[in-house]
């Protein structure tokens, strides 16, 4: 879900703010949309700011830093909504299935948290961060010693190499793509099909079974922070079942996947191959994980306030509290110690496909008929959702400057006399737009909301649900025959160089540019701003280009920005919020025996 170029490669070496986060910015979203600003009821003590440094390599090294009161053993019990799309990692790029792969999957890099609301950047499976040459053009990891496959075969460069470039294969449709690009080109499965026929990529050179060298075309100094991400985990050459992997992957991490029943369960088991002493990021404390699926978010608040049996050892990823019960979670004092709250690190839109969608003016006059506090107000109010204007978040965007194009503060219920008025000015003052949702209570109810605003100003609305488990799947389709839908978008770091680019990027299937907003003004822009190496200026470019985006082409309607609050049983033990995935973190759960 995130990404950046060389614009935030000055960020590698400097502390990084990020606003504590914890649910979706993607089908995985708790019970709506997402996004940042405005006012909120909760208490902003609540909303403690994270710091991502970056660390050495005696930081590399395990085991991971236990959570206050730890204790090993036990089962717990995660209860969500929907079954996990992909675990395959190079498919993951939806901030649940990181999350889940958190379990079972470890990459060259990653986050190592060494207090609440702190982390660093380390070594997973290599011995530090990685080493730049050649002015970043050039990344040399080397693997620790004792890090294994669930067969306790050895964890080799050769895999990590495989792994890079089984990502180039044309069933890979949905994963990141940045490692890719920076190795060959942007349009990168044109200049590499992948390693099934034999081909290998001389970009990545292993020297020996505990070396991998990455040369990139271009200087990339934040590369030690896109290996950290989900979709970058390592698969085993010699275990790639190749599309079957997505359902059946091998285990590098402290658990393996013993039983799956599809949008039912999973339970996973340790993995007795895996060492702690390798591992700085995973505590891995409980023995049994039980995942349990096909919950709404009423049934897992109310089974959390209750708090009985089973229940008291379970939690969940990202069911935040649905607006029929926020007022009562909020307020029960009881529930404090079991309370999590944070606003979304996304950012949030509702897209229009630019292929369907053409005329401007109807875009603009959705934009202004927009029905923002009403939608708000179904979500649960100010306590549940903010009301942004720009396409960046406010929280995790560095040289942030707040604009209001289409006058959401001013009339957060919409200027419906304003879209009448552009619309006039089209020659079509009916149109008819075919609106695709994600099919939850919760957005049945917002979609209501927006058919009878859009209607007020004229445009018939045309509503088509769509499996929730797949819902990027469908959208992220070039060819799909919708007007306009919801997706969700997170950097990586606080840059937007790691947003625009890639929501703003190449148009493909399977790719993050919902909008296929694609010209080659905008392209040489972000380019010119990306390769900034004043990150000063970059970023205040990126908050103009901002402006200019919506202004010249308006590809989208800036959504509201859920502020989730979750609950976990009373037995359950560090539990945290992960400031990036805004989903709980699996890395610091324990029972309470």
């Amino acid at each position: 879900m995130n990404h950046r170029r060389k614009a935030a490669a000055v960020l590698a070496a400097a502390a990084l703010a990020v606003v504590t986060a914890c649910a979706p910015g993607n089908a995985g979203a708790p019970t709506g949309a997402p996004a940042s600003s405005g006012a909120s009821a909760a208490p902003a003590a609540t909303y403690t700011p994270a710091t991502i440094t970056l660390g050495t390599a005696d930081d590399s090294k395990g085991p991971a830093i236990p959570p206050e009161g730890v204790q090993k053993g036990g089962t717990v019990t995660m209860i969500d909504r929907d079954d996990f799309a992909h675990l395959d990692p190079a498919q993951i790029y939806v901030n649940t299935a990181q999350t889940m792969a958190m379990l079972i999957h470890r990459g060259l890099t990653g986050y190592k948290r060494t207090a609440k609301g702190e982390f660093k950047l380390v070594g997973d499976l290599a011995t530090d961060a990685g080493t730049p040459s050649d002015g970043g053009k050039t990344w040399t990891f080397t693997l620790k010693d004792g890090v294994k496959w669930q067969d306790g075969s050895a964890i080799t460069s050769a895999d990590v190499k495989w792994t890079i470039e089984r990502m180039f294969a044309p069933f890979v449709t949905f994963g990141p793509s940045y490692i890719q690009q920076w190795l060959t080109e942007e349009d990168y499965k044109k200049a590499y099909e992948g390693p099934y026929d034999g081909k290998e990529l001389d970009a990545i050179e292993t020297p020996d079974d505990k070396t991998v060298v990455f040369k990139f075309k271009t200087p990339h100094a934040d590369a030690n922070y896109a290996f950290a991400m989900g979709g970058y985990g390592i698969v085993p050459k010699a275990k790639d079942t190749k599309e079957k992997y997505d359902k059946e992957p091998f285990s590098s991490g402290p658990y393996i996947i013993k039983s799956h029943v599809v949008d039912k369960s999973y339970e996973l088991v340790r993995n007795p191959h895996w060492d702690a002493n390798t591992d700085p990021i995973r505590g891995a404390y409980p023995d049994v994980w039980k995942m349990e699926f096909g919950q709404e978010p009423l049934q897992i608040t109310d089974r959390f306030v209750a708090d009985a049996g089973p229940d008291q050892t379970a939690f969940t990823f990202y069911a935040s509290t649905p607006p029929e019960r926020l007022q009562q979670v909020l307020s029960n004092q009881d529930l404090a110690g079991r309370r999590l709250v944070s606003p979304s690190p996304y950012g949030n839109y509702y897209y229009f496909n630019l292929d369907r969608v053409k005329d401007q003016k109807v875009r603009q006059a959705i934009n202004y008929a927009w029905p923002s506090k009403q939608i708000q107000q179904t979500l649960g109010g100010p306590q549940a959702a903010a009301l942004p204007t720009t396409i960046l978040n406010e929280n995790t965007t560095v040289g942030y400057k707040p604009y209001d194009l289409f006058g959401k503060t001013t009339k957060p219920e919409g200027d419906i006399e304003k879209a009448k008025q552009l619309l006039a000015e089209t020659g079509n003052p009916n149109p008819t737009i075919v609106y695709a949702y994600n099919q939850t209570p919760t957005q049945e109810q917002v979609t209501i909301v927006i058919k009878n605003a859009l209607e007020k100003a004229g445009i018939k609305v045309v509503a088509k649900p769509l499996d929730r488990k797949t819902y990027y799947d469908s959208i992220s389709q070039t060819k799909n025959e919708f007007d306009l839908y919801w997706g969700g978008w997170g950097s990586d770091w606080p840059s937007g160089s790691t947003v625009m680019p890639i929501i703003f990027g190449p148009v493909a299937d399977g790719g993050q540019n919902m909008s296929h907003l694609n010209t080659p003004e905008l392209t040489a822009k972000m380019k010119e701003i990306s390769e900034n190496p004043d990150i000063d200026a970059a970023n205040a470019a990126w908050m103009a280009l901002d402006k200019e985006i919506q202004e010249k082409y308006t590809p989208l309607v800036v959504a509201e920005n859920r502020i989730a609050t979750m609950l976990h049983g009373s037995k359950v033990g560090g539990a945290e919020i992960d400031p990036q995935q805004w989903t709980v973190l699996p890395n610091t759960i324990f029972v309470k025996q």
